[in-house]
C-alpha cells in the first residue's frame, strides 16, 4: 500500500485546521502574553493585531461571505477527516514561554483512526529567525489502543525517541486501514456465506473458522494477523491451519497437508479476497 497517497490529505488537512482556526490562536496568543509582558507592550500588541486586521480585511469579502467561506472549509475538512478515517476527539493547548522569536507550548490530543484510539502529548518548540520559522516536537508521550500490541509498543517507543509525528500518523493511518479492511472483509464472507464461515472472536478477531456441515469435524482456520515494526510499516499476515479428523487424513493424507501451500500460492495469484472466495467454494463443494 503506497503511503505517499496520504501526503496530500495530511497537507490539506493542516492547512484547513491552520485557516480555520488562525484568529482563534492570534486571540489565545496575545491573552497567553499577559504573563510574560507589561501592559504597555500588551496595549501595543493589541493596537498592532487591530490594524493588521483592519488591513487584512479592507476591501475584502463581507462577513457572511467570510462565514460561508468558513462553512465551506468545516465541510471539507469533515470530509478529508472522515475519507482518512481520522477524528479528533479533543485537543488542548498551553503556552508555557513565549519570548519575540521563541514559543514553546504544550498540546494534548486524542482522537480516533478507524477503530484505532489514540492520545497524544508533546511540547511544541517554535523558533523565528528573520522570516524562517522552525519547529521542534520534543517529550513526545504516545497512548495506542490496539489488539495487535506486541510489536505496536516497540512502534510507539521509536516514534517517541524520533519526535516524527508525521510519520506516527501516517503508519497509524495505513496500520489502522488494514484493520477496517479486515473486518470488511470478514463482515462480507460471513454475510455471504453463513453456513460456512464462523467468528468466533467477532469482527475484531483476528481469524475466521471455514467449516463444511455436512463433513463433521474439519475445520479451516484463516488466521489474519496485522503486524507493525519499528519503522512504522505495517506487514499483514496469513496462514491458513487445517483441522481434519483422523479418519479423513487416513484416506487423503497428501490432499491436506498442501491445503496450506495452495492457500499461499492463491494469495501470491489473486490476492486475500479472491483467495478466501475460492477456498470456501471449493470447501462447500465437498461431499
Amino acid at each position: 500500500m503506497d503511503k505517499s497517497i496520504f501526503q496530500p490529505y495530511e497537507d490539506e488537512i493542516q492547512a484547513l485546521e491552520e485557516e480555520i482556526q488562525l484568529l482563534t490562536e492570534k486571540y489565545e496568543d496575545l491573552r497567553q502574553e499577559s504573563t510574560f509582558f507589561s501592559d504597555e507592550e500588551i496595549l501595543k500588541s493589541i493596537k498592532s493585531f487591530q490594524s493588521e486586521t483592519q488591513e487584512e480585511t479592507k476591501g475584502e469579502a463581507s462577513p457572511s461571505e467570510l462565514k460561508a467561506q468558513l462553512e465551506s472549509l468545516e465541510t471539507d475538512l469533515s470530509f478529508l477527516m472522515k475519507f482518512t478515517g481520522f477524528n479528533f476527539t479533543s485537543h488542548s493547548k498551553k503556552t508555557l514561554e513565549k519570548t519575540r522569536n521563541r514559543t514553546v507550548q504544550k498540546h494534548r490530543l486524542s482522537g480516533k483512526c478507524h477503530s484505532v484510539s489514540f492520545q497524544l502529548e508533546f511540547q511544541l518548540l517554535e523558533m523565528q529567525n528573520n522570516e524562517e520559522v522552525s519547529a521542534v516536537v520534543s517529550d513526545l508521550s504516545i497512548i495506542m489502543e490496539s489488539r495487535e500490541d506486541s510489536n505496536v509498543s516497540k512502534f510507539v517507543s521509536s516514534s517517541e525517541e524520533r519526535g516524527d509525528l508525521l510519520t506516527f500518523f501516517r503508519s497509524l493511518s495505513t496500520y489502522a486501514e488494514w484493520y477496517e479492511h479486515r473486518r470488511r472483509t470478514f463482515l462480507h464472507f460471513k454475510a455471504k456465506y453463513p453456513d460456512v464461515v464462523t467468528l468466533p472472536e467477532g469482527l475484531w478477531g483476528d481469524f475466521i473458522i471455514l467449516r463444511n456441515p455436512k463433513i463433521s469435524g474439519f475445520e479451516l482456520m484463516i488466521v489474519w494477523k496485522i503486524h507493525l515494526n519499528e519503522e512504522g510499516t505495517t506487514i499483514p499476515v496469513l496462514d491458513l491451519l487445517p483441522k481434519v479428523p483422523e479418519q479423513v487424513v487416513e484416506k487423503r493424507t497428501s490432499s491436506v497437508e498442501s491445503i496450506p501451500g495452495s492457500f499461499r500460492s492463491a494469495l501470491r495469484l489473486f490476492g486475500i479476497e479472491a483467495a478466501i472466495e475460492n477456498l470456501i467454494k471449493v470447501l462447500a463443494s465437498e461431499t
